[in-house]
């Protein structure tokens, strides 16, 4: 294959993964926090991200420190994504707490 076209594909994989992982860390937030037992909810969360993350990364890597760093910058680049699209719009921002003295 082209390397080009493999350095291209190994940023989309780190871009999916990021997607993935960071997507699946916002989900996990918004249920873990209403959940009655959050703890389980993160811990369980953080397990199913990581063995799908961390096997991935490897695939992509092979031994080629190239796709690894590219890999890698895509997976930044969901975070960047991610947190960009999950941010609370300005009508969603909490009210301020009332003085409570004069």
């Amino acid at each position: 294959m082209n390397e080009t076209l493999t350095l291209a594909l190994a940023w989309v994989v780190g871009a999916v993964l990021g997607a993935v992982f960071f997507g699946g860390l916002w989900w996990t937030l918004r249920k873990g926090v209403a959940s009655k037992q959050p703890a389980l909810w993160f811990f369980c969360s953080l397990m199913l991200r990581m063995s799908i993350v961390l096997p991935g990364f490897y695939f992509v890597g092979r031994g080629h420190w190239q796709r690894l760093l590219l890999c890698l910058l895509g997976f930044i680049t969901a975070r960047l994504a991610v947190t960009w699209l999950t941010r609370p719009s300005v009508g969603n921002q909490p009210a301020q707490e009332a003085s409570h003295a004069p």
